[in-house]
């Protein structure tokens, strides 16, 4: 099966069941129900209160905590105090570092449109983006952010900034020609818009091919969500060492 940048225009239209003309507004709806919501999904996020109690969780840390309390019971108040400190410092500190973090996904979410040109019903209509579905034809001009990832149908001299996706800081001169390459990278994608990217100079019409996490942006969504926090070899090592000394000082 063909990729969408190899694929002929009306082929592509037979395929997403569309037309220039646009969807119908009952088909976007039905359709609206099927693919869900334009727009990036994430998990639920922990409370503040969680991830503070999470950073207390290490085994060292818990070492720390029993060696604070022995140092109190036996009169030790100012290692006690040092030892909380420092163990207050390192959640605070760890907890900023964990809602930074989501700060990234947050970034691409403010790089969706809030509102979108459309053909439906055969005349341009004005929708909010989250409403956008696969075989929409989108309207782009300049001073647009692109709302979906789409493959343009018609092109009059259409520019693109897609830095967000590429790093490539100049924009693009995008066209509607196919392209005969299967593997080309998406820099390389020219006769396709993607969710979140400037539209510079020109106009062009847009077939829709994907929404919501469906697009690229969506998928760089997908991988912040589900990275996971892995350990240093340093904090490895050091959850050993503190396990294996935790051991000598019992056996003390």
């Amino acid at each position: 099966m063909s990729t969408v940048w190899t694929a002929g225009k009306l082929d592509l239209l037979k395929q997403f069941k569309s037309s220039e003309h646009g969807l119908s507004g009952s088909e976007a709806i039905q359709r609206l129900q099927q693919y869900g919501a334009n727009q990036l999904q994430e998990e639920k996020r922990k409370s503040v209160l969680r991830v503070f109690i999470e950073q207390f969780q290490d085994f060292l840390v818990m070492i720390l905590l029993a060696a604070a309390v022995i140092s109190a019971l036996t009169g030790g108040v100012e290692g006690t105090i040092v030892i909380l400190a420092v163990l207050l410092l390192n959640a605070v500190l760890g907890t900023v570092q964990h809602f930074k973090a989501q700060k990234s996904l947050d970034s691409l979410k403010a790089m969706s449109a809030p509102v979108a040109r459309v053909m439906r019903d055969g005349a341009k209509t004005e929708i909010p983006a989250a409403e956008i579905v696969p075989g929409d034809i989108l309207l782009l001009e300049a001073g647009d952010i692109a709302a979906a990832d789409g493959r343009i149908l018609n092109n009059f001299s259409l520019q693109v900034n897609e830095s967000a996706l590429t790093g490539e800081s100049e924009t693009i001169n995008k066209t509607e020609e196919m392209l005969q390459s299967e593997t080309l990278p998406l820099g390389d994608r020219t006769n396709l818009v993607y969710s979140g990217s400037l539209v510079s100079y020109g106009r062009a019409a847009v077939l829709v091919t994907a929404t919501g996490m469906q697009t690229e942006m969506g998928k760089i969504a997908h991988l912040l969500e589900s990275t996971q926090e892995k350990q240093t070899p340093l904090q490895r090592s050091l959850n050993q060492f503190s396990k294996k000394l935790s051991f000598a000082v019992m056996a003390v």
